[in-house]
């Protein structure tokens, strides 16, 4: 029954790790994003939607996101827990997340954060568009949503930190050395931390 989000900075490999995480611990990712470009794939409302903002490098406003996510965590494979990626992204996102998680008499866990210099998270959204083609992937979108991360989220990590639930990770190098970071991180958190 672990309930884990991770939360990062664009091209802080939160994709990559979240799925080895999630593996490790047993439990199903939850990827807003994956989510979105599906959506936006399928040429569905949401997707129709959503992809303004996409496409500007803005994010998906709440009430779009919140719907999304709160029909997802209903899904019967999401009951033993589940790794979030990409969600909450601001404070009234926290806050509807807490009553989703609530009503389902629910908590998060741990929360991760993926730390790294903004010079490295630039090199690894360049190299990432070309490889996998994504138009989403410009350096000026990049910039503004490294500046939205930075001005909004910030402000979750915050909280996180406040309640006490906040795990930060070096997220600079190889990708597999993080994820040992990570996992290793986490289960130390997760070992200390009292049930109420």
């Amino acid at each position: 029954m672990t309930r884990l989000l991770i939360i990062g900075a664009p091209g802080s490999g939160k994709g990559t790790q979240a799925v080895q995480i999630a593996k490790h611990f047993r439990i199903p990712t939850v990827s807003t994003g994956e989510i979105f470009r599906t959506n936006v794939s399928d040429e569905t409302p949401l997707g129709v939607e959503a992809a303004k903002y996409l496409d500007d490098g803005a994010f998906v406003p709440d009430h779009l996101t919140n719907a999304l996510v709160k029909d997802r965590l209903l899904d019967a494979d999401l009951q033993p827990g589940f790794l979030l990626d990409g969600y909450p992204r601001t404070a009234p996102q926290i806050m509807e997340l807490d009553n989703m998680l609530a009503s389902q008499g629910h908590r998060l866990d741990a929360v991760v954060e993926l730390r790294a210099p903004d010079s490295e998270l630039e090199q690894r959204m360049l190299r990432r568009a070309k490889e996998q083609g994504r138009k989403d992937d410009t350096i000026e979108v990049f910039r503004h949503r490294l500046d939205l991360y930075h001005r909004e989220t910030h402000e979750v990590v915050a909280v996180y930190a406040g309640r006490g639930i906040l795990v930060s990770v070096d997220g600079s190098g190889d990708p597999s050395a993080i994820t040992t970071r990570a996992i290793a991180a986490v289960e130390k958190f997760l070992a200390t931390r009292v049930s109420p």
